[in-house]
């Protein structure tokens, strides 16, 4: 049985398409900021014959300091931090601080030239401005700055984390079904020896009576023994291959028991290609032979049916035995084997169940659709 996952990995990749993000990121806010400010540079000196208020020139001046320290601060903030924010984790906030702090003075001397250009400063109150407005400057910049700052690094960390997280998951659950895998293809190998030296005990008994079934009872062998090794690669056959097996087991077995052995199997036809465990259901018939049909003089009658039972199948085996418990069930016992690989196929929707119905004995394995 094969299963196979995928899971995301990052690498390489995702680092560039994080750069390539934030570059995209920070080309529209450029463009716009620039845009923005080539406009009202634009209205500003063609239209020296509209007065301004005093609330345009506040919002005016405070358009340009905003576009002169914000400018350089989405320029170099974000790539500093992308850089080095995990290199240096202790002087990345002192470094975001100095570039904040550059920006501002920058972005201060840049204003107060844009203002002065469209007419807002009178002449030799550019430095007085500069002087006046700088503190406030410094002061919001790194307020803004350092928290907008923060809330991306940590939405940052947390989308990283968060990667992490799920990659982990898919590892642990690939992790998990390759130990299923594993556990399963040890739990089916141990099924090939027990039933290989049952058959050949059967033919040899029969090889000096009658050579001619013997070499019958050979082929069938041949075909069981093509069947086991296959399964052990395909995890769940068609109930049609299974039941197959079956027949050729207990015929086998007729060569040994003779008249002891009694079967019929009444499985309806829609049940035919339903995917079944590999020997599940030989494993069953196997127990009614080695427990009941061998300490039997008069041997036993051994009944195979199937049915559909709302959205699983019900293979039951009845036969003439006295009964038992599967509390009584070893690991070791095929039985227990058999319960062990139901559990990891299916989960609690794969049972094996014991029951009396009359004077007989009948063991259901339930598997889901």
């Amino acid at each position: 049985m094969t299963i196979e996952t995928c899971s995301p990995k990052p690498g390489p990749a995702d680092d560039r398409n994080q750069n390539s993000s934030y570059a995209f990121h920070l080309v529209r806010v450029l463009w716009t900021t620039f845009g923005a400010t080539v406009i009202v540079l634009l209205i500003m000196l063609t239209s020296h014959h509209t007065r301004l208020s005093q609330s345009g020139i506040e919002a005016a001046a405070a358009f340009f300091y905003a576009s002169s320290i914000g400018l350089p601060s989405t320029l170099i903030l974000p790539w500093v931090t992308h850089r080095y924010g995990t290199r240096y984790p202790r002087l990345i906030v002192l470094a975001q601080a100095l570039i904040l702090i550059g920006a501002a003075t920058i972005g201060s001397l840049v204003a107060g030239l844009l203002m002065h250009l469209v007419g807002i400063l009178p002449r030799g109150g550019y430095w007085p401005e500069f002087r006046a407005s700088l503190p406030f400057a410094i002061v919001i910049s790194l307020m803004i700055g350092l928290t907008m700052t923060t809330y991306e690094t940590l939405r940052y960390k947390l989308q990283a984390a968060n990667l992490e997280l799920r990659t982990k998951q898919v590892e642990q659950e690939r992790a998990y079904k390759l130990l299923a895998e594993a556990q399963l293809s040890s739990l089916e190998s141990r099924i090939h020896p027990h039933f290989l030296f049952n058959t050949l005990n059967s033919i040899s008994a029969l090889i000096p009576s009658d050579p001619a079934r013997a070499e019958d009872t050979v082929g069938k062998l041949a075909s069981l023994l093509r069947f086991s090794l296959n399964a052990n690669q395909t995890g769940l056959v068609p109930l049609s291959q299974e039941l197959k097996i079956v027949r050729d087991y207990l015929e086998i077995e007729k060569t040994r028991f003779g008249a002891r052995i009694r079967y019929e199997i009444a499985v309806a036809s829609d049940l035919q290609d339903v995917k079944v465990p590999p020997l599940a259901l030989q494993s069953l018939v196997e127990n009614s032979v080695k427990h009941v049909v061998a300490h039997r003089t008069q041997g036993a009658e051994i009944s195979i049916t199937g049915s559909r039972d709302s959205n699983r199948i019900l293979l039951t085996v009845l036969d003439d035995g006295p009964g038992f418990s599967l509390d009584a069930i070893t690991p070791e016992h095929g039985l227990g084997n058999l319960i062990a690989r139901l559990e990891l196929l299916f989960g609690h929707a794969g049972q094996l169940q014991v029951t009396r119905e009359g004077e007989k004995t009948a063991v259901r394995l339930a598997i889901p659709l």
